[in-house]
């Protein structure tokens, strides 16, 4: 379990790294739109700052919550439950935890996964 923890922290430590950057950036923006006159609304160029700083709220919230699972990950290396299905107590396949290494369930019990067949 060793190496999900020292998985599990890498991607923790990225999460929380990208998090406060994209945080930076959107001070920036904010501080920049105020200092400005410009009439983003009408402008033709394309996107209005209002717009930017939307997707870059809703990329902050995803990663946010993404920290959230992987802190939950960790605890669950601590508890001795990391990799085992919330659903149905099955283990959750390896290669399963490398593409999502906060994942609580195996992809049959997923969310979103269509019924098996009767």
């Amino acid at each position: 379990m060793s190496d999900h923890r020292a998985i599990l922290s890498e991607h923790l430590r990225d999460a929380r790294a990208l998090v406060d950057t994209l945080e930076w950036q959107r001070t920036a923006m904010v501080e920049a739109s105020i200092a400005s006159n410009a009439d983003d609304e009408h402008d033709p160029e394309g996107a209005t700052i209002a717009f930017e700083r939307a997707q870059l709220d809703a990329t902050i919230v995803e990663i946010r919550h993404r920290i959230t699972e992987l802190a939950a990950a960790l605890s669950r290396v601590d508890d001795g439950t990391y990799g085992i299905c919330i659903h149905c107590g099955l283990p959750i396949p390896p290669a399963r935890l490398e593409a999502r290494p906060s994942a609580t369930a195996h992809v049959d019990c997923a969310p979103g996964a269509p019924a098996p067949p009767r």
